[in-house]
């Protein structure tokens, strides 16, 4: 869940130094989940509040930087009641943990346009480390006068390294993060 969220920093961009926002505002970007409801068929769902900067130089790709913040309470798996269910301290725990977010610590280029992102993944106030498989999706000028960069990337981690031990069965602990990033660049 999330945060994952994040993901620019994953570049192979503009041969300069360059700062991107995340579009949000413009719903360019997601971050979305999928986790095996008791081993029978696959929940989803997606954080619809978040927001995030990247920064890259093509120059120097390893020095490439993400930061994503995430609201926990905006999960949205598509049925309120178990969106509640979610917030709650079974699984979430919104209240006493109102943030959740992503810090890169590493980018790891492989020279083919993909890469892998490490960092640092807070959820339920519990911060691990979590490495993201990134690819560049593409690149260019927009119809608007402005340049943006576009990445997806997937990740996995487990419930129990966030203190999440509500009991769904084996085949449901583990949650599955797809992420769809679109940058502007600044």
């Amino acid at each position: 869940m999330g945060s994952l969220i994040l993901a620019g920093a994953w570049l192979s961009a503009p041969a300069m130094a360059a700062d991107y926002v995340i579009d949000t505002e413009g719903a360019h970007a997601s971050i979305n989940f999928r986790i095996s409801h008791l081993g029978y068929s696959w929940l989803t769902g997606r954080f619809n509040d978040f927001s995030g900067q990247f920064s890259y130089d093509a120059d120097n790709p390893e020095a490439a930087s993400i930061s994503v913040d995430i609201d926990p309470a905006s999960v949205d798996s598509n049925h309120a009641e178990r969106d509640e269910h979610l917030r709650s301290d079974d699984f979430l725990a919104v209240e006493s943990h109102p943030e959740a977010g992503f810090v890169s610590t590493d980018y790891i280029p492989h020279g083919d346009g993909t890469a892998t992102l490490e960092g640092e993944f807070t959820l339920r106030g519990v911060t691990r480390p979590i490495s993201i498989d990134v690819e560049k999706i593409g690149e260019g000028e927009d119809p608007w006068g402005g340049y943006r960069a576009g990445f997806t990337g997937e990740t996995s981690f487990q419930l129990a390294d966030y203190g999440i031990d509500y009991n769904l069965g084996p085949a449901s602990e583990t949650v599955y993060i797809q992420l769809e990033v679109e940058g502007i660049r600044q």
